[in-house]
């Protein structure tokens, strides 16, 4: 690893703490002395089945680069971000199985996202669930509103 300031090689770990089911480190540069942050992910020995019934590796940032697209210009940190997939990650390995179908992590996504950003939502939604017209986008977005409405009403 190289520090993303200078491009030295040498460094030392200064503090390190347990994210659940990351390490987070805190590096200084032996050569210019700057501090930079790590993460380390637990390697998820998933296989996830897709639609057509292929079987590839769990890559946690595929599905980074899905939420980080729908939630272009809205208001959503990288850390909900993150921790939106830290959640989906614990949910699987509860699972407790090594394959798991692509339709079950993309729920998953879509109900961390409703809970969050409904117009990231919707974006998600349009590509995840194949929506070819806009009758199908306004029934979800129909869908979407009823579902937030009767979450929303106090008990």
């Amino acid at each position: 690893m190289n520090c993303p300031h200078c491009g030295h090689t040498a460094h030392r770990v200064i503090d390190t703490r347990d994210t659940g089911d990351s390490i987070r480190r805190r590096r200084q540069c032996e050569q210019c002395g700057q501090r930079f942050t790590t993460y380390e992910h637990v390697a998820a020995n998933l296989l996830v089945i897709k639609s057509d019934g292929r079987r590839e590796p769990f890559d946690r940032q595929k599905i980074l680069s899905g939420i980080q697209t729908a939630a272009t210009k809205r208001p959503i940190s990288r850390e909900t971000m993150e921790a939106m997939l830290d959640q989906i990650m614990e949910s699987l390995q509860a699972i407790g199985r090594t394959e798991v179908p692509s339709k079950l992590i993309g729920g998953m996504v879509l109900d961390q996202l409703a809970h969050i950003d409904q117009v990231a939502y919707i974006r998600f939604a349009s590509v995840y669930l194949d929506m070819n017209d806009l009758t199908e986008v306004r029934n979800e977005i129909d869908r979407l509103m009823g579902r937030s409405a009767t979450t929303s009403e106090p008990a």
